[in-house]
């Protein structure tokens, strides 16, 4: 039997870093299969998925760089088309203006014709009246006068004929008169 402290001595003879060789050899070949299996199987999958990672994110970024364009350009065509919109609406606001103006100088135009015609109307009825009335107050005077002549001459003027003839001579008289005094 090794006296325990020569075991001892020959323990601390190695060092605990270093491995020993055939357990050094069994580490680098299952290093070289872990590193072949993994540059083999599972490397490529890797970067076939971090390919299709930067190709999506590439292509996200190229669609929303050309969804971003047609944002603008229908953004530009709204700005445009509420540009029209507004110069139209300017547009038919002026018209309706003008038109209402026009419409208001004719409805004054045809109040004023009314008006005119109403009162030309109004003086030729008046001026009917005036005659009628004149006719009607000569035809009365002239009997109240033939009457009163009659009492004061103290014979009938119940000829009509005579009658007409002092009524308008009378008459005549009196209009002299007036416009003499005007």
């Amino acid at each position: 039997m090794i006296p325990p402290l020569v075991h001892l001595a020959a323990e601390e003879a190695q060092n605990p870093l270093i491995p020993e060789i055939p357990e050094l050899v069994i580490g680098l070949i299952a290093f070289a299969i872990v590193f072949f299996v993994l540059g083999k199987k599972l490397l490529p999958n890797i970067n076939n998925v971090l390919e299709q990672r930067r190709e999506a994110i590439e292509g996200g970024i190229e669609k929303a760089e050309a969804a971003r364009i047609e944002a603008q350009s229908v953004l530009e065509q709204y700005k445009a088309q509420l540009a029209e919109a507004r110069h139209e609406a300017a547009r038919l606001r002026q018209e309706a203006q003008e038109q209402g103006a026009v419409l208001i100088a004719e409805m004054r135009a045809e109040g004023q014709r009314q008006r005119e015609e109403i009162i030309a109307a109004g003086h030729t009825q008046l001026d009917a009246d005036r005659k009628v009335a004149a006719s009607v107050l000569r035809q009365d005077v002239g009997k109240l006068a033939t009457d009163l002549a009659g009492k004061l001459v103290g014979e009938s003027l119940e000829d009509h004929a005579r009658q007409s003839r002092v009524i308008d001579r009378f008459l005549d008289d009196l209009e002299e008169k007036a416009e003499a005094t005007r």
